[in-house]
């Protein structure tokens, strides 16, 4: 089983756990952070079992129906999981504001404080552990799992601290003023979550500088004269680039083969971690030149 597979199933186990313990205590306890971090908790375990689906796909090898793979499905799963994150906290945010105009008390508040804590020291194991794959993996949807993790870590945080000072203070308004910053920071990363899958789904180009080192590698080429229309973009860990590179005329075409495997041996070094797919078009001259006349 692939790393990132391991990893979702970990998440999905680590999140029916976490179910099972908040809701029974977020239930007889009426606290609306902790029911509100359980049903949290059910989002995350839909969402790892999606992952794990995404990630199934991304791994099948290019087809005739799907000649440049399945990896966008990353990249969808991460925008679905933006969206679902969002909708979580818009429920947290309503919980929140009800429970503030109906001053429900809390209450079994050693078991609620007991469960958040475990609850935290777990969340924050899977969070190191998804970083961990995440950087290794280079894959969208585990980074996307570890960045909803992370807001969970917060969350927890945050909920132990109002239990812990409703217990000392019975100041019960602290659950849900916690409730409502929790579920605005919960759609504030959302959002970072839902734009980057879509630009990936838009075929944004790859960062500024890794456009830049491709750039170097292709200049620094005594061999090429001027290079034209070059294309990036990036799908999990999949890299794609096209470009024209401009040889002298009288270059031979094994030359300019050669040439050319030497600038994507360059180029792959820029990141190992990524799978290359490179397409360089040897050109005698500068046909943009051209283009540019006829327009």
């Amino acid at each position: 089983m692939r790393l990132e597979k391991k990893a979702s199933v970990i998440a999905s186990l680590t999140a029916a756990l976490l179910i099972s313990i908040k809701l029974f205590i977020g239930i007889i306890s009426g606290s609306v952070a902790v029911l509100a971090s359980a049903i949290d908790s059910m989002l995350d375990l839909a969402i790892s079992l999606f992952n794990y689906f995404a990630l199934h796909n991304t791994e099948k090898a290019p087809d005739d129906k799907f000649n440049y793979g399945r990896g966008k499905i990353e990249a969808l799963a991460a925008v679905i999981e933006g969206f679902v994150i969002t909708v979580s906290g818009l429920y947290i945010f309503y919980t929140a504001i009800e429970k503030l105009i109906h001053e429900h008390p809390t209450v079994y508040l050693e078991e609620s404080i007991l469960v958040m804590l475990l609850s935290l020291v777990i969340t924050a194991a899977l969070v190191v552990y998804l970083n961990y794959v995440a950087k290794k993996t280079a894959s969208m949807v585990i980074r996307s799992d570890a960045l909803h993790y992370k807001t969970d870590l917060y969350s927890n945080g945050a909920i132990l601290l109002a239990l812990v000072v409703i217990h000392f203070t019975n100041f019960q308004m602290i659950d849900s003023i916690l409730g409502i910053a929790i579920a605005i920071y919960i759609i504030y990363s959302a959002y970072g979550l839902m734009k980057e899958g879509i630009l990936v789904l838009m075929d944004v180009a790859m960062p500024k500088e890794t456009v830049d080192k491709i750039k170097s590698i292709i200049e620094e080429n005594p061999n090429i004269t001027s290079y034209h229309q070059l294309l990036t973009r990036c799908t999990g860990k999949d890299a794609f680039v096209s470009a024209h590179l401009v040889f002298n005329i009288s270059t031979s075409l094994f030359e300019a083969h050669r040439v050319c495997d030497a600038i994507e041996d360059k180029i792959k070094q820029i990141d190992e971690n990524l799978a290359w797919n490179l397409v360089l078009h040897p050109d005698p001259y500068d046909d943009s030149l051209m283009h540019l006349t006829e327009e």
